[in-house]
């Protein structure tokens, strides 16, 4: 079975402190969903169309795990922390080749 990779890009940041509610939350719950943070943070360098904004990169075992975890209690409690405004993201999960 092929691994999946969670892939988040922030389009935009309105609200900071519910970010960082959400990430106390997220993380925790993503880790313990059996994901393994590989990168997050502003990218070193954009190339093309690419956009330069807040991306996250996390490896799952499958897709299933990957969508497990979204859907699961503690990462849906992440979510509500931050709020419908906070933040507007593209979130893709992937299967690995």
């Amino acid at each position: 079975m092929a691994k999946a990779y969670w892939i988040s890009s922030y389009r935009s940041i309105s609200n900071t402190d519910a970010l960082a509610a959400y990430a106390k939350l997220a993380g925790p719950a993503l880790t313990a969903a059996g994901g393994t943070f590989l990168a997050r943070g502003m990218p070193a360098a954009t190339k093309e169309d690419g956009l330069n904004q807040r991306t996250v990169l996390i490896e799952f075992e499958s897709v299933d795990a990957a969508l497990a975890a979204y859907n699961s209690p503690a990462y849906q409690e992440a979510i509500a922390a931050l709020g419908k405004n906070a933040a507007e993201r593209d979130i893709r999960i992937v299967e690995g080749v």
